[in-house]
């Protein structure tokens, strides 16, 4: 029987929720705020937490942080509602297996659930990981050329960078890297360095032994060393400290692995491949920290991916396939997408890139009613940049309302330029990341 912990702070809602997922069979507790969530994570393990995103104490980002944090071994789902979707999607960066949106849909919450049941944990995925992958090749001459890169370089053992926005589809690149390469039947593990603190990073790479540090009450092999005779990919690598950076480093020079803590070193035959939405190189960025003898390393072959807007031709073949995997999961029949659908798709802007349209369509085909998906049951979204720029905005009325008025907008501004890539916004307004990302959460701007 599996175990969930639903951290909500509705009493009511999470009573309805407990006995509905105790009649289907769930092993179910309940925390009402964040922090008794994690002082219950403390005292037992669980298959699962469901948790609410927004919370007085601890909202739903920051648990999945403090889960990350201290490693606790269960898969994350974010509950909320369709005003903060954005949020969701940045719980999505942060670790959580998958958001669901309120109203909560029975059918759609066990569908997710028992999918995350499915999913391997990062330490019995080896080979197996890969064994189900699946790749969409896209119609447009971009995509064509990325295939092309990807078969010159599979064969190889050269590092591979990936560059492109949030959403676009890097871990595939890469896992299809690995599937064509001769390290295919060994493990290809996938690491997002931007949900890791500079503690837990040295800890999950390089693995500690017993005693390390506070908290350390067994040994632990690292990701250099599950993923030993196959691939790792570091996403987000440029959120890896300096001092990160150095260790790293050693162990791509010297192919040795030391544990935090440790005094022996252990070989390892990995193949690296990482990726980045920024620009690392620091002789053609001067915002770039990056080790350059670290970047030339990890940088021996470039694959770029372009956005999803770039990509018109890519579109509709991703949305049909899109439409097929929510059929099956959703036990829906929807045909295919009317024209006005697909015309909002090819005019859309897609700041979130396939991530976006894959939730997208998901979202749609649950609530369609008819043969072919209708632009009634998109989401509001779309059709609200518009309407957001043309609804007038009584201007604030003292000082202090203009300051946040003004703040809030020159922040959202800079997030939208940047494509919300937060080290860069950070950099251009002059404030720090953890600055940024309180007034991100302040102003609900989670892109």
């Amino acid at each position: 029987m599996a175990s969930i912990l639903i951290v909500e702070d509705d009493a009511s809602f999470a009573t309805m929720l407990r006995g509905f997922l105790k009649k289907n069979g769930f092993d179910c507790e309940h925390a009402s705020n964040g922090m008794m969530a994690l002082k219950q994570l403390n005292e037992k393990s669980y298959d699962i937490i469901l948790s609410d995103l927004k919370m007085p104490d601890l909202d739903g980002l920051d648990l999945l942080r403090e889960i990350k944090n201290k490693a606790h071994d269960c898969i994350a789902i974010i509950m909320t509602n369709y005003a903060h979707i954005k949020s969701a999607v940045k719980a999505i960066k942060l670790g959580a297996f998958e958001y669901i949106a309120k109203p909560i849909n029975p059918d759609e919450l066990l569908s997710i659930i028992n999918k995350a049941l499915e999913k391997p944990t990062a330490r019995e995925t080896g080979a197996k990981e890969t064994s189900g992958f699946e790749f969409v090749h896209g119609k447009s001459e971009d995509f064509k050329r990325i295939v092309q890169h990807v078969e010159l370089v599979a064969g190889t053992d050269m590092s591979v960078l990936i560059l492109g926005e949030s959403g676009t589809g890097k871990e595939y690149i890469a896992r299809l890297i690995h599937q064509q390469s001769k390290r295919k039947d060994k493990p290809f593990v996938s690491i997002d360095c931007g949900a890791l603190s500079e503690n837990l990073a040295a800890s999950e790479l390089f693995g500690h032994v017993k005693g390390a540090f506070t908290g350390a009450i067994n040994d632990k092999d690292g990701q250099f060393k599950l993923a030993n005779g196959g691939t790792l990919f570091l996403d987000e690598i440029g959120n890896l400290s300096y001092e990160i950076q150095i260790k790293l480093l050693r162990v791509l020079q010297e192919r040795k692995v030391r544990k935090v803590g440790g005094t022996k070193d252990f070989d390892v035959d990995v193949r690296l491949i990482t990726a980045t939405n920024e620009n690392l190189n620091p002789n053609t960025s001067s915002e770039s920290s990056f080790r350059e003898d670290l970047f030339h390393r990890i940088n021996e072959f470039q694959i770029n991916i372009p956005p999803l807007r770039e990509r018109k031709q890519d579109i509709e073949v991703y949305a049909y396939y899109f439409l097929e995997r929510a059929n099956k999961e959703l036990g829906r029949d929807v045909k295919g997408f009317s024209k006005e659908v697909m015309d909002v798709f090819m005019n859309y802007d897609w700041p979130g890139n396939i991530r976006e349209l894959k939730n997208m369509v998901r979202r749609s085909v649950l609530l369609e009613t008819e043969e072919y998906l209708t632009a009634d049951n998109l989401p509001e979204l779309i059709a609200s940049e518009e309407k957001v720029t043309a609804t007038p905005v009584a201007p604030p009325k003292d000082l202090k309302s203009l300051a946040v008025e003004s703040e809030k907008a020159l922040i959202a501004q800079t997030l939208k330029e940047v494509r919300f890539n937060k080290s860069k916004a950070a950099r251009i307004l002059k404030i720090d990341r953890s600055t940024l990302y309180n007034k991100i959460r302040k102003y609900e701007l989670e892109g």
